[in-house]
């Protein structure tokens, strides 16, 4: 991917700053942000002319490029729509960011203003808002283009600053632009791994990422393999491993930033760098995006480094089994039972049911840090998807209180979840006359009893599960990782830090 842009703050009068573009907010029915009406008596009234001939009516998301603007420093001046003045939310105001940047990077501008954290926002204070303009921008400027023998032309845009007209907000705002920074590193990070190919990111792979990041960041690490697990009885795991020629890892990363004797939060990431279905074997319509089922081991990195970045006053381990699901002659079959490290057997139906086989062993695993809570990160089941679709994540939880905390999280990250029900009624469906459990449930409520299956290796601590088969990456035309859920696991525990 490019060198991320460089993102600050500046104190500035909009006419009077000198960039290669500033972005200006107007809203539908001509109504000109604070920003906008500084330019337009600057420019002896050149952006109301221009509303009055009807060349740009403020719709949400809209943009308007002017250049040499007369009294104005700047060389370009954007205009960026905002709708309705009194709907302005959290959606609109990150769709003007990601507006906004992409029409100035498609400039010859180096550097750029927005003028955007001024605005009011529905509920919302300075540092959100500076820190939703970074991750919009960056999000929007994000390409990955590592695997080209041709790269792209690099951008001209190195610089974006927020601009505030006055000096009263600025620590705030620089705040939420450093955390902004880090978070965005953090996704950044996370979108890379995922949108690399299985034969590069394998297993082997995702463990001198991660020792390359504890050096970079000064995060304690270790890295188990085949004989440890094996060492440990971790059946369920090593079974999903068998069909393949890379070995798995269990990768187990230390954040401490908290005080020695706090408890730790744990996130576990699912890694399963290349998910052919083993002897259940998928569809081939779309199965290279199966490249994409590490993508809870990437967001458990991507967090990492965020919040190292961050220095957050908080202890956090990250947990990472990661293995490739392949057909072979070794290849675990449906019907056979292995035995988990918690000494519980598992009935295999379906091998392509191999991201809680792998979870599971990770969860049990976990116990030994005493932590305070542990979240689960998987790209677990297609059912989420068809309950969801690709805006929410699912979330399942044995703690009401951690539910919420998360539903939070997401809100304030704009990188959102709804909760799923996790009734004892749905482990009838896991039943099976020959094992302790099935590894399946059947078709109806799919994502519910594959979280049911991890519930039952999760009761010595308090749990949650997020599942984001269906928001970890987009199809299409714009097909890639999209970093997510770093946003949200980056704010819960910027939310735990605070609290403690």
């Amino acid at each position: 991917m490019e060198k991320l842009v460089d993102f600050s703050t500046k104190v500035s009068a909009p006419d009077k700053a000198k960039a290669g573009a500033i972005a200006v907010g107007v809203f539908e029915g001509r109504r000109l942000s604070h920003a906008a009406e500084s330019v337009d008596r600057a420019s002896r009234g050149a952006l109301r002319a221009l509303l009055k001939r009807g060349d740009f009516e403020g719709k949400a998301g809209t943009v308007r490029v002017l250049f040499g603007v007369r009294g104005v420093a700047s060389e370009r001046v954007v205009l960026v729509g905002l709708g309705k003045e009194s709907e302005l939310g959290a959606k609109t105001y990150r769709e003007a960011a990601r507006a906004a940047t992409l029409a100035i990077a498609d400039t010859g501008a180096a550097d750029a203003l927005l003028y955007l954290p001024e605005l009011q926002v529905q509920g919302r204070e300075i540092a959100w808002k500076a820190r939703q303009a970074v991750t919009a921008a960056a999000d929007a400027l994000y390409r990955f283009d590592e695997m080209k023998s041709k790269k792209p032309e690099a951008r001209t845009l190195k610089r974006i600053a927020l601009g505030l007209t006055a000096a009263g907000h600025a620590a705030d705002a620089g705040r939420g632009v450093t955390e902004g920074r880090a978070i965005t590193s953090g996704t950044a990070l996370a979108r890379d791994l995922g949108n690399l190919p299985g034969n590069i990111c394998t297993p082997a792979y995702l463990a001198d990422r991660a020792r390359a990041l504890a050096k970079e960041w000064k995060l304690g690490i270790e890295v188990l393999e085949q004989k440890d697990m094996e060492k440990l009885g971790m059946g369920s795991l090593l079974s999903v491993a068998k069909g393949s020629r890379q070995p798995p890892k269990l990768v187990v990363l230390r954040y401490e930033g908290g005080a020695k004797r706090e408890q730790p939060i744990v996130l576990v990431g699912k890694g399963i760098t290349f998910d052919t279905g083993g002897i259940s074997l998928k569809p081939a319509p779309e199965m290279d995006e199966m490249k994409f089922d590490m993508s809870g081991a990437g967001s458990v990195l991507g967090t990492l480094r965020a919040v190292a970045e961050m220095k957050l006053a908080a202890n956090v381990i990250g947990l990472v089994p990661a293995a490739e699901n392949m057909p072979g002659g070794a290849a675990s079959k449906p019907g056979d039972i292995v035995t988990s490290m918690s000494g519980q057997t598992i009935e295999i139906l379906n091998t392509d049911a191999e991201g809680r086989l792998i979870l599971c062993d990770a969860l049990t695993y976990a116990e030994r840090f005493r932590p305070q809570a542990v979240v689960d990160i998987a790209t677990l089941t297609g059912a989420c998807v068809i309950a969801l679709g690709h805006v929410a994540t699912g979330l399942f939880t044995n703690k009401d209180e951690l539910a919420q905390e998360l539903l939070d999280a997401g809100e304030e990250a704009w990188d959102r979840a709804w909760r799923m029900p996790l009734w004892d009624d749905y482990q009838e469906q896991l039943k099976s006359p020959f094992a302790d459990m099935a590894n399946i449930g059947g078709r109806p409520a799919g994502s519910v009893t594959a979280a049911s299956f991890l519930a039952r290796f999760t009761k010595a601590y308090d749990w949650a599960h997020l599942d984001i088969a269906g928001t970890a990456w987009r199809s299409g035309k714009d097909k890639g990782s999209t970093g997510r859920p770093v946003p949200m696991l980056t704010q819960f525990l910027m939310n735990r830090a605070g609290k403690e």
